[in-house]
């Protein structure tokens, strides 16, 4: 894409709290998605939905505080805002017990968030959001528009199926998964490989992708992008908390790549941005590009 035009991209799915011990933080990897690139200067959009409840007033508030547009996070009646309790390990791991039926399960398409989807370059999306049929169908509707599209695969047990993954998967232009995700879809597809090379090489064959990236924690990250592979080995940062990690190298992976950047610096930003994020509290914390340059100098 030209890098005289402004990207624009929308990312759709869930948004909600984490709730940790003492405290809760907005979060939801769509969101994550879009704010990281809105911070490195893409006009985002997120589509989603939250409860007529104070979480939710909550939510419009700080979604709003934090430069996004708020008119297609929409309102339900029937359902709450999206809470996620999260536990850390000793390592600072994060797990998740992701409460349901939540309003974001329930996103109902209008006219206004068709239309944003149509004009936008890029289309984020996950699979959590599709573990209930109403937000699923609204899902599959936008992926037949001709939108880039960026499927980031986040599987959270029970939360998932092969076959909706399978079918998200072809949908995709980039496709994002940690080392342990692609392993396991991988095997669940009857890949004879072992390799995380091999089995990005495999999911290619089997979807439409043009470029697969895989994260593997503080060892960084692989990217398949127009046929050649690409390694970064990790940068060494004192982690805080993973949340939202992943989310931010990917929002800062595919903000380099569309705007033309060469594949390894992008990979590499991705990477230190990544890094960064887990070095701090919670899923979206400042983060400035002199930090992000200057922890790739510093490796």
């Amino acid at each position: 894409m030209s890098n005289d035009k402004k990207l624009k991209a929308v990312a759709f799915g869930e948004v909600l709290w984490d709730i940790f011990d003492n405290e809760k933080k907005i979060g939801g990897a769509p969101l994550n998605v879009a704010l990281r690139m809105k911070a490195l200067g893409v006009d985002s959009n997120m589509i989603s939905c939250v409860g007529n409840d104070a979480d939710g007033e909550e939510i419009i508030n700080e979604v709003s505080k934090l430069g996004l547009e708020t008119n297609t996070l929409l309102r339900s009646n029937d359902f709450p805002t999206g809470l996620v309790n999260v536990t850390l390990d000793e390592s600072k791991s994060a797990t998740y017990e992701i409460l349901y039926p939540s309003a974001w399960d329930k996103i109902i398409l209008n006219e206004e968030t068709r239309e944003l989807v149509v004009n936008s370059d890029v289309l984020i999306y996950g699979s959590l959001v599709c573990r209930d049929e109403v937000s699923r169908k609204a899902l599959e509707e936008l992926l037949h528009t001709h939108t880039y599209k960026v499927f980031d695969v986040n599987l959270r047990k029970p939360h998932y199926d092969y076959e909706i993954l399978q079918h998200l998967m072809q949908a995709a232009n980039f496709i994002k998964f940690n080392d342990e995700e692609l392993m396991e879809i991988s095997a669940a597809l009857d890949s004879p490989y072992n390799t995380l090379e091999e089995n990005m090489n495999f999911i290619c064959s089997l979807t439409n992708a043009t470029a697969i990236c895989v994260t593997r924690g503080k060892n960084g990250a692989l990217l398949l992008w127009d046929k050649h592979l690409y390694e970064n080995e990790g940068y060494t940062i004192k982690v805080e908390d993973t949340v939202g990690a992943g989310d931010s190298f990917l929002g800062a992976l595919v903000t380099s790549l569309l705007n033309g950047k060469e594949p390894q610096a992008a990979l590499n930003f991705a990477c230190a941005t990544g890094a960064l994020v887990a070095g701090s509290a919670g899923g979206n914390p400042e983060i400035s590009i002199f930090d992000i340059e200057n922890l790739i100098n510093k490796n």
